[in-house]
């Protein structure tokens, strides 16, 4: 009888409203980026999923490059190696690596990146594996940890990007099932890429001379960053071999520059190109993206797990990420709708982008996705994109991250967010949104609160 009545008396005491509290309470509107952001931290920032490192090969011409004899796999594991060579951090803590990749028979190539991880030295208790969406395969690998670190999966991620379009090259294997004749779409889904380009070019009126000058503009501003030594810090150099096809002698080189760029390129010069897909196409072999070979990787983990390790923050991934669906035919339009999305989702406005990362797979779709965003010339692919840098399909996406990271590092306070963006075969396009790392939002909307009238003082 005695516990029933203590019972009552507790429920009681918590049905009465509280009384005023003699300190006023803080309380925070959503944190704000600018007026415009509504994404939510926890307390502390904690759970924040961050880049702490980020590195990646040389970019260099297939079958003609620094890495034309080079296995896929020692294009991964100097870039795995490197993450641990510039965090000192202890391989086993490592959740999981997820490597994006395209061309390569899907069994072959996680054998491959299952080989180079203890290449590079990570033990046998720590899993990987791929995954393929196309030309975003390396975003999505990123993308992949950022949302299992999130998820509490575990703490500590790798997302990394390959591709050898030496060894793999494109192409469709075994026959094409009949059924597609009765889905014009599903047709689309296997039009050459060039074609693609050339239907964007002419579905939007997108000209010969824009695409030159996009292409132009790239190798220029390629040139020049290389010039200013901007990629250094991005770019692990890679010891390995090449064969000389007259003698079949192996040469020992170390590889770290890419070596698709060419300072010289000029309108006049990319006009006496023929088109390369249609007879009376726009797109040639100077406007669009290069055939390469090239790894990247990216180490993420919690903020709250960083900070106790002492390492530097160099962006917060997960503000957003975006993957969206467009016309097969017209592919090349993903970045227009995927930006949009992921900025959006970000709880930001189109302006507070300060720097884009949008991969030129071919000058007719970079253009136009520009020009439909309407987005300023001098806040994108400002240090060249993939007309100049190459294109290694698995790959780019984590070259991207490196690159756009490390620009907003040296551009400091005038550079909070960054968008990472490119289309994908059959009909897709991705984007995530990146915040500067070193950025923390201070309360400056917090207001005091009013006495509240909960029921109950747990709720407080």
């Amino acid at each position: 009888m005695e516990k029933a009545i203590e019972r009552q008396r507790v429920l009681l005491h918590h049905l009465q409203p509280s009384p005023p509290l003699r300190s006023p309470i803080l309380s925070t509107e959503v944190c704000a980026a600018g007026d415009s952001a509504k994404y939510q931290r926890s307390s502390c920032f904690g759970d924040d999923v961050v880049i702490v490192a980020a590195c990646r090969t040389a970019i260099c011409k297939s079958k003609r490059g620094g890495f034309k004899d080079t296995h896929p796999e020692d294009l991964l594991a100097p870039v795995l190696k490197a993450l641990l060579d510039k965090t000192q951090l202890n391989p086993s803590e490592v959740g999981d690596i997820v490597v994006g990749t395209v061309l390569a028979p899907g069994s072959q190539r996680a054998i491959e990146c299952r080989m180079a991880a203890f290449y590079a030295g990570f033990p046998d208790t720590v899993p990987l594996r791929t995954v393929n969406r196309q030309c975003s395969s390396g975003l999505q690998a990123v993308a992949d940890v950022a949302a299992a670190i999130k998820a509490g999966f575990y703490d500590i991620g790798i997302g990394a990007g390959l591709e050898s379009m030496t060894i793999n090259s494109v192409g469709w294997k075994g026959p094409v099932n009949p059924k597609v004749e009765m889905f014009p779409q599903a047709q689309d889904c296997l039009l050459p890429m060039g074609i693609t380009s050339e239907n964007v070019a002419d579905r939007y009126g997108i000209t010969r001379q824009e695409q030159d000058f996009a292409a132009v503009e790239s190798h220029r501003r390629a040139a020049a960053a290389t010039a200013a030594g901007k990629f250094k810090e991005e770019i692990i150099p890679v010891v390995t071999k090449i064969v000389d096809q007259k003698t079949g002698e192996y040469k020992q080189v170390t590889i770290s520059v890419d070596d698709g760029i060419r300072p010289d390129t000029s309108m006049s010069v990319l006009a006496k190109l023929k088109p390369a897909f249609k007879k009376d196409g726009s797109t040639t072999a100077g406007n669009a993206s290069q055939v390469s070979d090239g790894a990247g990787a990216v180490l993420l983990m919690r903020r709250d797990v960083a900070m106790q390790k002492g390492l530097p923050i160099l962006g917060v991934f997960s503000r957003s990420f975006a993957a969206v669906g467009v016309e097969p035919g017209v592919m090349g339009i993903g970045p227009a709708v995927a930006i949009p999305a992921a900025v959006r989702a970000a709880g930001l406005q189109p302006d507070d982008i300060d720097i884009f990362e949008i991969n030129e797979a071919f000058a007719s779709q970079f253009v136009y996705c520009c020009k439909k965003l309407e987005l300023d010339p001098e806040k994108v692919n400002v240090n060249g994109g993939a007309i100049a840098l190459g294109h290694p399909l698995g790959a780019t996406g984590a070259r991207c991250v490196s690159t756009l990271l490390n620009e907003m590092k040296r551009r400091g306070k005038d550079c909070r967010f960054g968008v990472i963006s490119m289309c994908i075969g059959s009909g897709m396009g991705a984007a995530a949104v990146f915040e500067r790392g070193n950025v923390v939002d201070q309360p400056t909307n917090a207001r005091q609160a009013e006495s509240n009238g909960f029921l109950s003082r747990d709720a407080i």
